[in-house]
């Protein structure tokens, strides 16, 4: 835990879906310690449920929720309960993946269509729908951003992970509309791009090998991998105050690793 810092999102309610774990998990944290009352959001609502509870014991507003964004009914639902129990809501980070698709998402000639669909349906077609759910009532709040989870991988042309390169291209495409639509309605809305970010489940687990975290790392203009809380960083600075004035952009944090 960051412990309270200087109170940018002070009484903030923002609502992180895909939290459970992870990059969600790290975002829910430096936002309850910058003061916002969040609702941590899950397809695993235990984990969900766990991060809650770590917050809540540390003195900070969170609380759990169930939601597999595939599902448009239970998009809405989540939402509307966010927003009953928060009051309204200023802030969302939208953030949830399948993983689990990215190790079958070979290339466009060996690739499982359904493999394709899966990708499709979760990191673009999920997204919208909680868009649809978010905006109107991030459009009443003084303060409404949307920050999305895109991807190096929607830019750097890879030669394999087709599905989920396009998916976050998609989801590129889809925060500018929304930036450009409602801009002039006071709604900011950009991407955070991560780079190689080594998540606490994945340095518990050690199924990464040290040869490819040294490879990682030759590759970047860094000293280091990245961690979840250097990508919660930046969501906390999109939807502070001190990222009004930033709209409609990708940013990588990335270590320097893809140059833009």
């Amino acid at each position: 835990m960051h412990g309270q810092m200087h109170g940018r999102l002070r009484e903030r309610a923002v609502i992180v879906v895909g939290a459970g774990t992870g990059i969600g998990a790290a975002t829910v944290e430096r936002l309850c310690a910058e003061g916002a009352r969040v609702c941590v959001a899950d397809v695993n609502l235990p984990a969900a449920q766990a991060v809650a509870a770590r917050m809540t014991e540390a003195g900070h507003e969170a609380h759990a929720l169930g939601v597999d964004i595939t599902d448009e009914a239970a998009v809405n639902a989540c939402f509307a309960d966010a927003v009953a129990l928060l009051g309204r809501l200023d802030g969302a980070h939208i953030n949830a993946a399948d993983l689990r698709t990215i190790f079958l998402d070979s290339d466009a000639l060996a690739l499982d269509l359904a493999t394709f669909d899966r990708t499709i349906d979760v990191n673009l077609r999920g997204h919208l729908l909680c868009t649809r759910a978010a905006l109107p009532h991030l459009l009443q709040s003084p303060h409404g951003a949307i920050v999305y989870t895109s991807s190096g991988a929607s830019i750097a042309g890879e030669p394999e992970r087709p599905s989920y390169a396009a998916s976050k291209s998609g989801l590129n495409a889809l925060m500018r509309h929304v930036a450009s639509k409602w801009g002039k309605a006071g709604l900011t809305a950009n991407c955070v791009a991560p780079g190689f970010v080594m998540t606490p489940e994945m340095i518990a687990g050690g199924a990464v090998p040290p040869e490819f975290i040294d490879q990682c790392i030759a590759a970047t203009r860094s000293t280091r991998l990245g961690t979840a809380d250097d990508i919660a960083a930046m969501v906390a600075m999109l939807l502070s105050d001190d990222g009004r004035w930033i709209n409609g952009q990708v940013i990588h944090v990335n270590g320097g690793a893809l140059l833009t």
